[in-house]
C-alpha cells in the first residue's frame, strides 16, 4: 500500500476506535489511537497474515502487551477482514466475543491473551524462540507500552531474547510518554529506553511513530537485522486524531460521552476528506 492508502486505513481504524469504546462506555481510547498508524503498518502491509485462515502455520504472529488498547488492535483485525465491522459496537458487552482485552480463545486473528501489563513480551519470546527450534520463517511482534515496560517481566524477557540473539522477534514501544498516573517521565521514568534495550542486545531504532515514512524504513530496517531482536522505539502522540483527546492523560481510560463522540467522528471525517484531496 502506499502512503496515502495507510494513512486512509488508519483514520477508518481511528473511527472504529472511538466508535467501539463510545458504545462500551468504557475502554481505552488514548492509548490505541496513538498506535494506529503501527497497527496499520503492521496488519495492512508487514505481516504475512491470511484473515481467511487466521490459525495459518507459517503466518507471522503479534502480541498486543499492552492488552488494553484492545480496541485499537480490534478495530485494526475488523478493517482487514478478519470479523465485521458492525461488531466493534459490542465491545465490552456481556455476551460479546470483544471483551475489554484480546482472547485468543473467540477472536479471529489474535494469537495471544493479554491484558496483564508486562507479560506479552514473554509470550512474545516464546513464540520467537518456538520458530527457531522449529526452523519457521515466521517473525513475531509484540506493542508494548511506555509506561508498561517499567515491569520487571519485560527486562526479563528482554534479557532472555537478547541472549538467544533471537532476530525473528520485533518489540515496539508505543512511547507516547503518558500512562494512567501522567507523564511517564514523572511516575517512573524508563528513559532512555534505546539505551535500555541496547544493554540487553538489541538492535534499536528510533521513529516517529505516526509517520509512515519511518515506520515502513524501521521495520525494513528490523528484517534487515540479523543476530540479535530489534526494539523500535515509536515516539506517538497519545489520542492522535481527535483534537480533545491528543496528548490528554485524561483520555488514557474513559470512553467520550454523545457530545463529544460527534465531535471526535467529525475529526475523523474532516481528516479522511482532507486525505481524499490529496
Amino acid at each position: 500500500m502506499t502512503n496515502l492508502e495507510l494513512q486512509k486505513t488508519a483514520n477508518e481504524i481511528r473511527k472504529g476506535i472511538v466508535t467501539s469504546v463510545h458504545s462500551a462506555k468504557a475502554g481505552h481510547p488514548g492509548g490505541s489511537l496513538s498506535a494506529a498508524d503501527i497497527f496499520t503498518y503492521l496488519y495492512f502491509e508487514e505481516m504475512n497474515i491470511d484473515p481467511k485462515n487466521p490459525k495459518m502455520a507459517d503466518r507471522d504472529r503479534f502480541v498486543l502487551s499492552k492488552g488494553h488498547t484492545a480496541p485499537g488492535l480490534y478495530a485494526t483485525l475488523a478493517e482487514r477482514g478478519f470479523f465485521p465491522k458492525e461488531d466493534l459496537v459490542t465491545l465490552r458487552h456481556t455476551g460479546s466475543y470483544l471483551q475489554g482485552h484480546p482472547d485468543m480463545k473467540h477472536i479471529p486473528g489474535v494469537d495471544m491473551s493479554s491484558g496483564s501489563l508486562g507479560q506479552g513480551l514473554s509470550a512474545a519470546v516464546g513464540m520467537a524462540a518456538a520458530g527457531k527450534f522449529d526452523k519457521k520463517d515466521y517473525r513475531v511482534y509484540t506493542l508494548c507500552g511506555d509506561g508498561e515496560i517499567q515491569e520487571g517481566q519485560i527486562w526479563e524477557a528482554a534479557m532472555w531474547a537478547g541472549f538467544k540473539k533471537l532476530d525473528n522477534l520485533v518489540v515496539i514501544v508505543d512511547n507516547n510518554n503518558l500512562q494512567i498516573d501522567g507523564s511517564i517521565d514523572t511516575v517512573c521514568s524508563p528513559y532512555p529506553i534505546d539505551k535500555k534495550f541496547e544493554a540487553f542486545n538489541f538492535h534499536t531504532i528510533n521513529i516517529n511513530g505516526n509517520d509512515f515514512d519511518e515506520i515502513r524504513a524501521a521495520f525494513k530496517e528490523a528484517r534487515e537485522t540479523k543476530g540479535m531482536p530489534t526494539a523500535i522505539i515509536a515516539k506517538t502522540l497519545k489520542g492522535k486524531g481527535v483534537s480533545f483527546m491528543e496528548n490528554a492523560v485524561d483520555w488514557h481510560g474513559k470512553a467520550p460521552n454523545d457530545e463529544e463522540y460527534a465531535i471526535a467522528m467529525e475529526d475523523l471525517e474532516k481528516a479522511g476528506e482532507a486525505l481524499c484531496q490529496k
